[in-house]
Formats: C-alpha cells, sequence, structure tokens
C-alpha cells in the first residue's frame, strides 16, 4: 500500500464524536479585525517555540515577505513551555503564533486557549496534509491549528559498538531483551539503552505501539484507559528491564543520559526524526558512528507516534489571517524546509507533515553524521506502520505529570495507575462527562 493512502487510514485523533466533546469549551472566532496593515506598516506577529531551527525560518520569512514580519521568542519545550503558553493565554499577553504538540491540541482547545482558524487554513489542512494528520488538528468540525511534522517511531544505535560487540539489530522487543542481556556481559559497566522515567511521552508511544488506547469515548463521554492491556504489557517489560539491571534510566535529556552516549556506556536509545537534529551538536565526535532503524515490534512492524508538532494561533490574537499566512509557509513551502536545515547551530531533522516536503528535507539534510543514511526515507516509510485508534484526551498534561511523578517513586506500571486515576478526576474537574 503507498505511503500516502495507508497513512490516510490510521486515525489518529479522537473520533467525531470525542471531539464534538471538545467544542463547547472551545476557543476564539478566527475573525481579526486588525489583520490588514491599514497604516501602510508591515504586521507584526509574535511567535514561541522551542523546535530546531525555528529562527532560521523566521528570518528567512521575514527576509522574503515585507507585508507580514514575525518576531520569535525560544521557550522550553514540553511541560515548562505548555505552563508559559497557558500563563500567557490567561494574562491576555500570549503570542499570536505558538508550536502546540499533538497531544496537547485537544487540550488547549478545550479550555478556549486556541483560535479557530478554520476560515483561513482548512483548505490548506484538508489538502495539502494526510487524513491522520488532519484529524489530529480538526476536530468539532473546526481547524485549530496546521501540522508541522509527522513523528513514527525510531531506533537509534551504535553500528560501531553493535559491531564490536557482534550483536544485531532487533527486530523485535524480545530480541532487544536478548540484545540487552549480552551488551551487559559483553562490557559489564555498558547497556543496551536508558529509558528514562521523566519522558511519559516516550511510554505514551510504546503503549501506543502495543496497541494501548488511553481514551476513547461512549456517547458524549469520556472514557481513559491509560491503564489498559497493551500499555501495561509496555511498563511490565521496561519495568522487568530495569529491575534486571540490563538498561538504565536516566532522566530525560540529562547530562548523564548524554554523558553515558558519548563514554559508549549506553549503546542506543528511543526516539523519532526529530532526535537526529541535536545528535551532531551534543555529540560532535561520534560522527558517522551512529545510524537509525524502526522501532521492535511485538511480532509485527509497528509504531506509534512520538511527539509531534503543530502551529496554532493563540488566543487573544487579533492578527489570524496574517499569522496563518506565516504557518502555512512554515508548513509547506520548500524555502522554509531548506531554512530550517540550514542552522548550523541546531539542524532540524523533522520529518514533515506535509509528503511533498520530505522530498526537499532529504535533498537538504546532512546524511554524514549517520553515515549517509536516507532519515527522511526511513522515517516515511515507518509512517505507514503506526498503529491506528489512538485518541488523545482532553487531560494530557495532567496525565503526563501523574505518570511522571509515580513512575520516579516506583514502577512505570504504578505509573500507568497514577495516571488512569488522575484522568478520571481531571476529566470531571474540567466540566466534562465522564464514562463509567
Amino acid at each position: 500500500m503507498s505511503r500516502t493512502s495507508r497513512t490516510s487510514t490510521f486515525a489518529l485523533a479522537a473520533s467525531a464524536a470525542a471531539l464534538a466533546l471538545l467544542a463547547t469549551a472551545c476557543g476564539g472566532s478566527g475573525n481579526s479585525s486588525n489583520d490588514a496593515g491599514s497604516d501602510g506598516k508591515p504586521i507584526t506577529l509574535t511567535y514561541w517555540s522551542w523546535t530546531l531551527g525555528a529562527q532560521n525560518t523566521v528570518d528567512e520569512f521575514n527576509r522574503t515577505h515585507k507585508n507580514i514580519q514575525v518576531k520569535f521568542s525560544e521557550i522550553p519545550g514540553q511541560p515548562d513551555g505548555y505552563t508559559k503558553i497557558s500563563n500567557a493565554v490567561k494574562a491576555g499577553n500570549a503570542p499570536d503564533i505558538a508550536t502546540i504538540e499533538y497531544q496537547m491540541v485537544p487540550e488547549f482547545a478545550s479550555q478556549g486557549s486556541l483560535v479557530d482558524i478554520s476560515e483561513y487554513a482548512a483548505d490548506t489542512v484538508e489538502s495539502k496534509f494526510p487524513k491522520g494528520l488532519q484529524d489530529l488538528v480538526t476536530f468539532g468540525g473546526k481547524t485549530w491549528s496546521v501540522p508541522f511534522d509527522a513523528t513514527p517511531q525510531l531506533l537509534y544505535y551504535r553500528s560501531d559498538l553493535f559491531k564490536k560487540y557482534g550483536i544485531e539489530v532487533p527486530k523485535t522487543w524480545d530480541e532487544f531483551k536478548t540484545t540487552a542481556e549480552k551488551v551487559k556481559k559483553a562490557e559489564k559497566n555498558a547497556r543496551i539503552a536508558s529509558f528514562p522515567k521523566t519522558d511519559p511521552a516516550l511510554l505514551a508511544a510504546l503503549s501506543w505501539q502495543a496497541g494501548g488506547k488511553w481514551f476513547a469515548t461512549e456517547g458524549d463521554s469520556w472514557k481513559p484507559a491509560v491503564d489498559d492491556a497493551g500499555s501495561k504489557k509496555v511498563a511490565a517489560y521496561w519495568d522487568g528491564l530495569i529491575q534486571d539491571d540490563l538498561v538504565q534510566n536516566f532522566a530525560g535529556y540529562s547530562p548523564e543520559e548524554t554523558k553515558a552516549r558519548l563514554s559508549g556506556q549506553t549503546l542506543a536509545f528511543l526516539g523519532a526524526s526529530w532526535s537526529a537534529g541535536g545528535m551532531s551538536t551534543a555529540m560532535p565526535d561520534l560522527k558517522g558512528k551512529w545510524a537509525a532503524a524502526p522501532i521492535p515490534h511485538w511480532g509485527t512492524p509497528a509504531s506509534g507516534n512520538y511527539g509531534g508538532t503543530s502551529y496554532a494561533v493563540m488566543k487573544g490574537s487579533k492578527k489570524a489571517e496574517a499569522a496563518v499566512e506565516f504557518i502555512k509557509w512554515v508548513t509547506t513551502n520548500g524555502d522554509a524546509v531548506k531554512a530550517r536545515l540550514g542552522s548550523l547551530k541546531s539542524p532540524s531533522s523533522a520529518l514533515p507533515a506535509n509528503p511533498e516536503m520530505r522530498a526537499v528535507a532529504a535533498k537538504e539534510f546532512d546524511t554524514s553524521y549517520l553515515g549517509g543514511q536516507d532519515l527522511y526515507k526511513l522515517g516515511s516509510e515507518q509512517v505507514d506502520t503506526i498503529q491506528p485508534g489512538w485518541t488523545w484526551g482532553p487531560v494530557q498534561l495532567n496525565v503526563y505529570q501523574a505518570i511522571q511523578d509515580a513512575a520516579v517513586k516506583t514502577t512505570f506500571t504504578d505509573g500507568l495507575a497514577a495516571g488512569q486515576q488522575t484522568a478520571r478526576t481531571a476529566i470531571k474537574d474540567r466540566g466534562l462527562k465522564l464514562a463509567e
């Protein structure tokens, strides 16, 4: 089956019924009376993001557009960044544009923090992006953001050390455990990988791959299942590897994690296409020693999305039409892709959500760090393996925090239980209906 046709089949977001539940609480209109620069001056937009290469794209946009200019501010990723955005919305000084990960779009929409951009972006989203990605940003009959990247999981590994220890790249999770045992036997201080207890998004992606479905709906009610069978299988697997001292559990993105990779004490890690962007800056001396492969699976090739970002117009913006013009350019224009990949300080390896842009990215991306490997070809192939039926819920940040807090103290299994309880409580606290 072709990439496009298969991609259109995976239902990555909530069902129409579920998304309709959010519509009652969703944010502002896309009508913007101040879009036109009636005074003859350029319209100035503010834009917040943590994504690699963002400054380069803004510089190129400003260079090539006279009527609209963009001021960029870098913010932290994950919870700290979302807290900053949420606080700014509440204070009435949010940026015009922000990058919002797919799992957070329903939450921000349900809280009324996003502008309905259907008038300006619906046609682009429908015509330029695969159906599965459209469903992540369009619900309640409205378009809330525009897809930026696709994020199927990948396994990055030290090809030189795999060769040194005489081990093959594992294709299944059973093989991964066997390989972990071989690595420990070959070098007592080395481990095949580290599984951070501080990255619940990774646990979500692996649960997705295993057939888990953290949220669903019954009629007009939400039904969380954060600790369903597929997710428990994943949690028990990694709890076991940690208990048996077959993997490390450094905090995600910590100096300790990076040091272990640099020293060869960690031979592989679980990531996505976007992971490669920072490797050349974080580990420049290991150029040519890393490679990427499909994520191990449970018997049949499969993946879940690990992260993934969209562009949204934030509540309070009076410049939605101009903001969407910038967003369209960033997500569907080859010059934007070239600018993003041209950043020497922080090159981006994000796999474009727009299939047409993947060919542009593949030509521009420096493949030398991964030994000449075509990362975009591999990533595009893995898009086709994303499991159908996953739904993001309206309280994802609460769930992530609960999972992380409990997992750090005890196990991933306990983290899932805490996430499930938090999901139920938070849904009711938001005034949404909870299925019993």
